[in-house]
């Protein structure tokens, strides 16, 4: 008969409960510039998916600004006289300036060969 080895474990390990200031440190530091999540979740003993929840928790706590600005669709404000502008933006910010983006058409040539077809 052979003998084969057995491994008991006996210790309970229970699970690893963080601070809140840990989880805002911890958040903050994901937050740097040029930082990297899954390394810093590696140093910390965490799995990278728990670090990002973290972060959706901290930032809906504390009412983050969700990156969008409100907008008002005006109608048409063409010059009497001119053409109507096709193909522009008007963006006119909080302190007065304006910003307008204007489309140009561009030819788009597809690289990929259809002859396969």
């Amino acid at each position: 008969m052979a003998k084969t080895q057995v491994e008991v474990i006996t210790s309970v390990e229970r699970r690893r409960r963080w601070s809140s200031v840990e989880k805002e440190q911890l958040v903050a530091a994901s937050l740097e510039p040029c930082a990297v999540v899954s390394a810093l979740a590696r140093e910390a003993g965490v799995h990278p998916s728990q670090l990002y929840k973290w972060r959706r928790q901290l930032c809906a706590r504390q009412g983050a600004a969700s990156g969008f600005s409100p907008v008002q669709i005006v109608g048409g404000t063409a010059v009497p006289g001119l053409p109507a502008p096709v193909g522009v933006i008007e963006i006119e910010l909080a302190e007065g300036t304006r910003l307008r983006i204007g489309a140009r058409r561009q030819e788009v040539t597809n690289p990929v060969s259809h002859a396969g077809r």
